[in-house]
């Protein structure tokens, strides 16, 4: 320090006088965590790509990744501690220890339960059944919120580990508790085996066996106005056209990610069907000429997991054709992650942020090489298309649209779960047809036509065709077809404030007015009279100015609130 008064240093007159450092700047490695560390990786690479898996194997294993672990694990791959401490406490399943002042560490118990605190678990009691269970588990259990875990229709569900609850109570997560059952158990699912007894991978083995055209299959993808069913709605059979046109090599990641707050159809599809998704990836890769493919999975579907893990193994050692090589990549908590510039960032095994565009992925993506990026239920319809025909998918449709659409329905009504339903359905035939009206002693109030970034529209405005491009004039989107439905038990307000303290959790802070915008957004919507003139300003600074939609679709629910809701915040 400098001593102003006289021009000298404080501590020490000479650079003799200095203490000489007796070890090596940094931390240095602790030889136990790098045993540790050396023995859960194996012989596997310590690519950087990996890292995400590599702190998996760590906190699977310990519970948390302590600070000597992020150092062993830094040294072991050859990468700078601190890129391993920014991508481990980036996401939420990581829990990163660090030494306290005494130098002790703090780690969490042994267990942890999350109860999920989204829109639908909250209207089936989520704020209540996770204060009583603080209050009943004791002290050698953690339990906390967590965002939407994808189990909408189960709410209010609540995940034991790595075992999810369904309607969860304190009686139910207490028997699970006593029988130790902190792993997702597996239903009754189609086998390989079973798969190809029906006539599974016929058609990839008859691509891949040159007896049939990879522009005959273009076409009949552009036919059938198959579009992106992951939320941005891009036509299936263009963007294939359009990855095989660019350089090689080419790769293809899946997103699977499905963190929107209402969502869970691909989780429905996964734990039944697997391979009917597989063949129409494999199928993808060879049309538009991909070398690598990659699925992303959320970790949240620890099932799915083992269920892919398990699928893809007997795949590759009997395969019905030649193969691209396949990986299976873990998500770690991170809704930004599906958004898919963020994805290839989490697959590269770096924070998951979203990248500036252009380029575009499609040029510049994956590994930077040209990427083709689908939502899993896109290529789950891919075989029946090519099947039965581009007519028969363009067949479906109600009120002029076109195609088939697997609605997640969950709230107030008597049969949530995932309805396949035409295109261009009203969310009151959706109700009436598919749900089994609404719950007894509840009036149809509101709903959630894409999730928590589709907006929120009245009951009065429940005739507008469900589907792409249909909703954007109302400031909403059916993005991947989440609907929750409100009751009159409901206020649209306090479900708008449930998504906006989403949204600030989950924003990746990259960018200043997703960051700052969301959490100065909640605030406002605190009050019981909200300052419309101010929020606004504030939806017009975030949809115009974040970089990706998690900031431009966050304003969505307040401008609904707004326009259609004002009796509720005035």
């Amino acid at each position: 320090m400098h001593d102003p008064s006289t021009g000298a240093r404080a501590s020490g007159a000479s650079n003799s006088g200095r203490k000489k450092r007796g070890t090596p700047k940094g931390r240095v490695v602790d030889a136990k965590a790098l045993a540790e560390v050396r023995a859960l990786l194996g012989d596997e690479p310590r690519r950087r790509d990996l890292l995400v898996e590599h702190l998996h194997k760590i906190q699977d294993k310990y519970g948390h990744i302590s600070a000597a672990h992020i150092v062993a694990l830094a040294h072991e791959m050859k990468l700078a501690t601190t890129e391993v401490y920014e991508v481990a406490t980036f996401y939420h399943h990581f829990d990163v220890i660090k030494e306290g002042p005494e130098g002790e560490m703090r780690a969490p118990p042994a267990l942890t339960v999350r109860v999920c605190d989204s829109l639908s678990c909250e209207l089936a009691g989520a704020q209540p059944l996770l204060e009583k269970l603080r209050a009943t588990l004791g002290p050698g259990v953690r339990v906390i919120p967590a965002p939407c875990i994808g189990r909408c229709e189960q709410a209010p569900a609540v995940v034991l580990g790595q075992n999810p609850v369904a309607r969860a109570t304190v009686d139910k997560v207490k028997a699970q508790l006593a029988a130790k059952t902190t792993i997702c158990a597996i239903d009754k699912y189609v086998t390989y085996g079973e798969y190809r007894e029906k006539g599974g991978y016929d058609i990839a083995a008859e691509c891949l066996a040159g007896k049939r055209d990879a522009e005959d299959i273009l076409k009949a993808m552009e036919a059938s106005d198959l579009r992106g069913l992951g939320g941005a709605g891009f036509p299936a059979g263009r963007k294939w056209r359009i990855v095989r046109a660019e350089r090689r090599p080419r790769l293809l990641a899946v997103n699977i990610d499905e963190g929107e707050p209402g969502t869970f159809k691909d989780r429905y599809y996964l734990e039944r069907d697997p391979h009917r998704f597989l063949e129409g990836t494999v199928i993808a890769a060879w049309t538009a000429q991909v070398s690598e493919v990659y699925i992303y999975l959320r970790d949240e579907y620890a099932g799915c997991r083992a269920v892919l893990g398990r699928e893809i193994a007997a795949l590759q050692k009997n395969p019905p054709c030649p193969l691209p090589p396949i990986y299976l990549r873990r998500g770690a908590g991170a809704y930004i992650c599906g958004e898919e510039s963020a994805m290839i960032e989490s697959i590269e095994g770096k924070r998951g942020m979203p990248r500036l565009r252009p380029p575009y992925v499609a040029q510049v993506g994956l590994f930077g090489h040209p990427t083709l990026v689908h939502n899993m239920e896109t290529l789950y319809w891919v075989r029946d298309i090519l099947e039965k025909g581009a007519d028969w998918f363009a067949g479906h449709g109600r009120h002029g649209r076109k195609g088939l659409r697997s609605f997640s329905v969950s709230g107030r009504v008597n049969k949530p779960g995932v309805h396949l339903a035409p295109a261009g359905i009203t969310v009151k035939e959706l109700i009436d047809e598919y749900c089994g009206g609404m719950l007894p002693g509840h009036k149809f109030y509101a709903y959630l036509p894409g999730g928590a970034s589709g907006g929120i529209l009245p009951a009065a405005m429940g005739d507008i065709p469900l589907d792409f491009d249909t909703l954007q004039p109302y400031d909403c989107f059916i993005g991947s077809a989440a609907m929750i439905i409100l009751s009159d038990q409901d206020k649209a307000s306090a479900a708008a404030r449930n998504l906006m303290k989403f949204f600030a959790d989950e924003s990746c802070g990259q960018c200043t007015p997703c960051r700052v915008g969301t959490v100065k957004a909640l605030g406002l919507m605190q009050s019981p009279r909200w300052d419309k003139g101010l929020l606004e300003e504030l939806s017009g600074a975030m949809a115009d100015a974040s970089i990706c939609g998690l900031g431009q679709a966050a304003p969505n629910p307040i401008r609904c609130v707004i326009r259609h809701f004002g009796h509720e915040i005035e």
